[in-house]
């Protein structure tokens, strides 16, 4: 949650009027004085005048400056989207501030390690760090500068109103993710920022086919999935719909564990619900996906995501709870492949990596 502190209550409509009509008339002084009466009144709202005010509130982000403070303006938005508020509503201006600053910071680090200063390493993103000498360094305008360098510092805030967002609705998913998640990616290489929870739901696939070879059985399947975080919770599922309905041997996950990967209401708080791995996950060359990876890591061949599932080698549980407790996860079985299409999914997979492939 966004927001947990409760307030004396307060007119949030009244409020998002007085800030809108401030932002019109470009009043600064007064947008500040209503700003900060909508971050107080947004936390005192009832649900019904979150779920008007959410799509006001990020309608209005791509009228604060870069410079100002928007994170916190779509921190509000994606608070009233968490209660309600129509995500799709609120998405566009939401992720639209996320992609800006993931480039700006990008080009942060860009300049920073492109300068001949003897200090190359990238600093820690901390608004206290911006002082001159930094705007100095990155050159060209100093507005410009001064937008670089509060990116840097800053882009972690987007992320819990991008979350609100992404994992309330595909539709937010399908139309946005694509172009957020390489950008994403880069910088979260840099390994200054976490960024692991955006980067992640970002990569969600949603209504995907997966064809799925058993190896010990030499059986082929084409399952579809959507909404699921991890391979933790990927992996339950596969177990659920093969061992659980009767398409491989194995023991099937407890309904509890189920139950957390796929009901659409979240988990009140951890639970202490254990799972257990049916199964090694395997890339067509016989390489390991991991349970702490993603859906998204098991390679395309052919214009399929494959997945070879074979014997584990050792033992494996984790905690049952899903990685992103409001999106709940599906993998249905559409259709047993017949043996002639098994045989020729397991053609193209390689032996020589530890897949063996059926007579």
């Amino acid at each position: 949650m966004i927001f947990k502190r409760k307030r004396e209550a307060t007119d949030l409509t009244a409020t998002v009027s007085e800030l809108e009509e401030a932002v019109a008339a470009r009043d600064g002084e007064r947008t500040g004085r209503a700003f900060t009466a909508v971050m107080n009144a947004v936390q005192s709202a009832s649900d019904a005048e979150r779920v008007v005010a959410g799509p006001r509130l990020a309608a209005l982000i791509p009228a604060f400056p870069p410079t100002g403070p928007r994170p916190m303006l779509a921190m509000a938005a994606g608070f009233c989207v968490e209660r309600g508020a129509d995500p799709a509503g609120c998405a566009q201006p939401i992720l639209g501030g996320v992609h800006q600053d993931l480039i700006d910071a990008l080009e942060f680090a860009r300049r920073w390690t492109s300068t001949r200063a003897a200090e190359k390493e990238l600093p820690e993103p901390d608004e206290k760090i911006i002082d001159d000498a930094m705007l100095a360094r990155l050159g060209g305008d100093r507005h410009e500068a001064a937008r670089l360098a509060l990116a840097w510092c800053t882009v972690e805030e987007w992320q819990p109103p991008a979350l609100a967002v992404l994992c309330r609705s595909t539709e937010v998913r399908r139309r946005h993710a694509s172009e957020i998640l390489p950008i994403c990616r880069d910088l979260a290489a840099l390994e200054r920022h976490d960024l692991k929870c955006l980067a992640y739901a970002l990569a969600v696939l949603n209504d995907e086919p997966l064809v799925v070879l058993h190896r010990p059985t030499g059986t082929g399947f084409e399952i579809r999935i959507s909404g699921i975080g991890d391979n933790f919770q990927l992996h339950t599922l596969l177990a659920h719909v093969l061992v659980g309905g009767g398409q491989v041997p194995g023991t099937p996950p407890s309904a509890e564990s189920v139950r957390l990967a796929t009901d659409p209401e979240p988990a009140q708080g951890r639970t202490q619900t254990i799972a257990t791995g049916a199964f090694e996950l395997l890339t067509a060359d016989g390489e390991q996906i991991w349970n702490e990876g993603l859906p998204d890591d098991i390679p395309v061949v052919e214009g399929r995501r494959l997945l070879v599932l074979d014997e584990p080698t050792y033992r494996r549980s984790w905690n049952a709870d899903r990685f992103f407790p409001h999106l709940p996860g599906t993998a249905e079985l559409t259709r047993v492949l017949t043996a002639d299409e098994t045989r020729a999914w397991f053609a193209r997979t390689s032996p020589g990596n530890g897949i063996h492939r059926p007579s």
